[in-house]
């Protein structure tokens, strides 16, 4: 694309989204950089305000044949929301659409704009004792984590997004910048297709999604946590079924976290508090968390106390699978687990996967891994934590400074190819847990996913959106990830 093309299409696109509407230069920069320094370069980068706004916008890219990179927080890992190093691409980026929020307290649900942060949607709903109940160590915009299908740490209690989405306004990527309403207030409709799943979990390739009817939930009011050391890894399932056993729907969440991810944490972040006796921290920890919805009651057992009896009730069953039980104010417990991610990219080279396996194969694929690395890669540490109640694993893999495989140029794609074959072809495993396809695990999708699946794909894809948009390739053509997207 000429200087002359682009000067040419900042201004018919200033004239539909206004000055501020297209950014140029180096007001681009923030756009084309990711959470995991994955980069590009941009033709431009445009800021729709409105549903209107970006339908105009998409409709003239599609008939000017300009590939859209759909962006939200930019807080994704698999290289999904940054433009390739062209400079051909245009970056569509919501955050100026976070002005809508309608609140139905009676159908518990709201109806906002798709780039409205989780933070600020949370803030405008503790007021009336709501929020929106997927919990995240990142702070993404909602469109974002509908293209992402996100689930995090509490997914065990409340589901992933999907589960939380009722309804949905999209812009298909065509001629007319076709705009979907798909958001339906209602928790029971039957009456066709349910449209809204299939632009949830696929990056923006089928549309954009600009406004979202949203499930909420009662903040908790009573909450208790622990960290528990198992006696060892094999113990971690059968504690976790003694656990949903005594609690029921009390059980929020069932965190892991390995010895290597919190030493690397504390180390990075010296005003978090070290809550294990004489400093020393075990091989593998788990946070435990369970909560209520009301108030305490007269006469009703404190959380924290049931949370006590239960585990002495475990811890007095035979073959007892704890080793130690570290109480706390749950606020402390949970800021350990939210800074492992920073904790954990200081290390060193950091090769991240986001894993799934059902439950009981999870900390079967762990202990092979913690046999197998140190053979493979001997100057790499596993620094893995994740959500064992649900099977997802954020598997991370950290190459030390200085060391070879840091210093191997051809070491990321190896030990990436290596864990995705164990994953996909030993355990039955996902490759990507909860944050979809992007220029990092495509290959992986173009290698294991079934040919007429690509050809479904390819076809909704033809049918909804045919023009260019997004990076993730549906129907498999694309190739291994590119050198411009790098961690």
């Amino acid at each position: 694309m000429s200087v002359l093309e682009i000067e040419r299409h900042v201004a018919e696109l200033r004239a539909i989204l206004g000055d501020n509407g297209v950014l140029t230069g180096t007001d681009m920069a923030p756009y084309e950089v990711g959470a995991r320094v994955d980069q590009g370069k941009s033709a431009f980068v445009l800021r729709p305000a409105t549903t209107q706004q970006a339908a105009a916008a998409i409709s003239y890219c599609v008939r000017e044949r300009i590939h859209i990179v759909p962006q939200a927080g930019n807080t994704g890992v698999v290289a999904a929301s940054t433009p390739d190093a062209s400079g051909r691409q245009a970056v569509l980026s919501i955050d100026r659409m976070n002005r809508k929020f309608e609140l139905d307290l009676d159908n518990r649900s709201v109806r906002a704009d798709a780039g409205m942060r989780l933070s600020e949607l949370n803030a405008k709903l503790e007021g009336h004792g709501l929020f929106f109940p997927i919990d995240l160590g990142a702070d993404p915009r909602l469109g974002g984590m509908l293209a992402t299908n996100t689930g995090g740490a509490r997914f065990l209690k409340f589901g992933d997004v999907r589960k939380n989405t009722l309804g949905l306004t999209v812009v298909l990527a065509d001629e007319n910048g076709t705009v979907l309403d798909l958001n339906f207030d209602l928790r029971k409709n039957n009456t066709g297709v349910d449209w809204k799943h299939l632009f949830i979990g696929t990056s923006g390739v089928f549309g954009l999604i600009t406004e979202c009817v949203l499930n909420l939930e009662r903040l908790p009011r009573q909450t208790a946590a622990a960290l528990l050391v198992p006696t060892n890894p094999a113990k971690i399932m059968p504690l976790l079924n003694a656990m949903e056993a005594r609690l029921g729907a009390y059980l929020t969440a069932f965190e892991g976290m390995s010895g290597n991810a919190i030493a690397a944490t504390l180390a990075h972040i010296p005003s978090l508090r070290n809550p294990f006796q004489g400093g020393l921290i075990p091989s593998y920890v788990i946070l435990v968390e369970i909560t209520r919805s009301w108030d305490p009651r007269q006469g009703e057992q404190p959380l924290s106390e049931t949370l006590e009896s239960v585990l002495a009730e475990i811890w007095e069953s035979a073959d007892c699978p704890l080793a130690d039980a570290i109480f706390g104010p749950p606020h402390e417990i949970w800021s350990l687990r939210h800074a492992i991610s920073e904790g954990v990219k200081h290390l060193g080279k950091l090769v991240a996967f986001d894993l799934s396996f059902r439950r009981g194969q999870l900390m079967a694929f762990c202990e092979r891994m913690a046999i197998e690395i140190p053979q493979k890669f001997p100057d790499v540490s596993i620094c893995d934590f994740g959500h064992i109640g649900d099977g997802g694993v954020h598997f991370n893999l950290v190459a030390s400074k200085g060391g070879a495989s840091a210093a191997d140029s051809t070491f990321e794609r190896r030990v990436r190819d290596w864990v995705v074959d164990i994953v996909v072809n030993d355990f039955g495993g996902s490759f990507s847990a909860e944050h979809a396809i992007g220029r990092k695990n495509q290959a992986y999708y173009d290698a294991y996913t079934p040919q007429k699946l690509k050809d479904l794909a390819s076809a909704l894809k033809a049918v909804t959106s045919p023009a260019g948009i997004g990076i993730a390739r549906y129907d498999g053509a694309a190739s291994r990830p590119t050198s411009n997207a790098t961690s």
